[in-house]
């Protein structure tokens, strides 16, 4: 009889286990809609790789995902253009109370220095980008490179790649005027891969062959040191609604927020943040 107690709770516990590894896409099966998303550009591959599971589990459910910049996201979720509206920044007091948004932290990312592969520079300091980024140091060979001038490329106002480079990694310091102003952190890639003499910044998830990331402060910008607070150029990624979350669009932030989520999180490059963190 004990044994047949046993078996019955631990076949139990398997079903619940198994279901519970189930649910996340298994809720969104029977259910119809439109979810679109946009903001920061950082999202787009933790965004697009949930929207294609979801809607090759259920092809009634049509999910759209575009950028634009955190400044954009906040704009247009809190006008009702788009469902979900991503930050890579905290919401500021005025966006919440004009627009009723309520945040949704969903992961950690590093934002790191980048380069042209062919620049052999391999490290800097806070105070030489600080320098750069302010005009003061305007040509390669004053921070041990090839003589050349520096082409200094940043993102535009209200990015939030930009909010934690300037908050983070020049200390609120003074940008020169002759920044060379891209609107993604695709953008950001392509001009400094094409550029032997270019500077600019990405999320440390967007780093590849095409751009090379210096150590910063003798700190390797990785997604590691940045969870483990060695990097200190982080920031969190949101996503926020206009109001609190109902039907698809809450179906969609929980299932960010459970294991398969966090699976894609961190194949995307980001550290996954529980909900509600």
């Amino acid at each position: 009889m004990r044994k047949t107690i046993a078996s019955l709770m631990f076949a139990a516990l398997l079903i619940t286990a198994t279901a519970a590894f189930a649910a996340p896409l298994d809720t969104f099966k029977g259910q119809k809609g439109t979810l679109d998303i946009s903001g920061g550009t950082a999202h787009i591959p933790v965004m697009k790789e949930a929207a294609k599971r979801i809607m090759t589990t259920n092809p009634d459910i049509r999910i759209t995902v575009a950028g634009g910049g955190s400044g954009v996201g906040v704009k247009q979720v809190g006008e009702g253009l788009v469902t979900i509206g991503n930050t890579g920044r905290p919401l500021k007091e005025d966006e919440i109370k004009k627009y009723g948004l309520v945040t949704y932290p969903f992961a950690i990312d590093g934002v790191a220095i980048v380069v042209n592969p062919k620049n052999k520079i391999n490290s800097l300091t806070t105070q030489q980008v600080m320098d750069i980024y302010s005009g003061k140091i305007k040509d390669w060979k004053e921070v041990g490179g090839a003589k050349g001038a520096i082409n200094i490329f940043g993102r535009e106002d209200g990015s939030g790649t930009r909010e934690v480079f300037t908050d983070r990694a020049i200390k609120k310091g003074e940008l020169v005027s002759s920044v060379n102003v891209v609107n993604s952190n695709g953008a950001m890639k392509t001009a400094v891969a094409q550029d032997k003499r270019a500077i600019g910044y990405v999320g440390i998830g967007h780093i590849d062959n095409s751009v090379k990331a210096p150590t910063f402060d003798g700190v390797v910008p990785s997604q590691e040191n940045a969870a483990n607070g060695t990097f200190k150029v982080t920031r969190n990624l949101f996503m926020n609604t206009k109001g609190k979350a109902e039907g698809i669009t809450k179906l969609f932030i929980d299932y960010i927020f459970s294991p398969e989520g966090a699976e894609i999180i961190k194949d995307s490059g980001y550290i996954p943040l529980p909900a509600g963190n």
